[in-house]
């Protein structure tokens, strides 16, 4: 148990992951904020929560370089960060929403299947007309027996492809090396 407590000891593991941890608290308020507003939270408007993320990234990138690599950072360093902060976020915001779906206010769920059938039905004549009726069919048996633990696979799944390309330019940006070694 000590072995794996130390190996997250490590400032690459530990910063990124408590900085994942605030992140994910942060995503869950603005869902709570979006709900209590009357917003639909499961809704396209929750995505913007993406910009809590880039904002702890560049906070966390910049934490490292300043105070752990005393000004100096490789681009492995910045991408393991992003990388872990991003799932840590990811998987708490995503277990905190569905905790909260299935359990304080399964309303928010059934407004978001009702809002995605609403969806693929507005959609349906395109969906027909370029995939065939099979297709159609095959959404909306998968949308009308939607479960809230699609939730956690879908916002990890979400974040992770968001985050490829800030990541990589957060990580360019604020990398910086010693080269010094290589001066004879």
């Amino acid at each position: 148990m000590k072995s794996i407590l130390a190996y997250f000891s490590h400032p690459l593991l530990k910063i990124p992951l408590l900085a994942g941890l605030i992140t994910g608290v942060l995503c869950f308020v603005y869902f709570l904020a979006l709900y209590a507003l009357g917003v639909p939270a499961l809704g396209n408007v929750r995505v913007l929560d993406y910009g809590i993320h880039i904002i702890m990234l560049v906070g966390t990138v910049w934490y490292y370089r300043k105070n752990i690599g005393q000004g100096h950072m490789h681009l492995w360093e910045g991408l393991t960060i992003g990388y872990v902060l991003n799932t840590a976020a990811a998987l708490l915001t995503g277990w905190l929403i569905y905790l909260f779906v299935s359990y304080v206010d399964p309303a928010v769920w059934v407004e978001y299947v009702a809002n995605s059938r609403k969806l693929l039905l507005e959609g349906k004549k395109q969906i027909v007309d370029q995939f065939g009726p099979e297709t159609f069919n095959e959404q909306w048996a998968k949308v009308t027996s939607m479960q809230p633990g699609v939730l956690l696979p879908d916002e990890l799944t979400k974040k992770t492809a968001l985050a490829v390309l800030p990541v990589l330019i957060i990580s360019l940006i604020f990398r910086k090396q010693d080269y010094s070694v290589l001066n004879p």
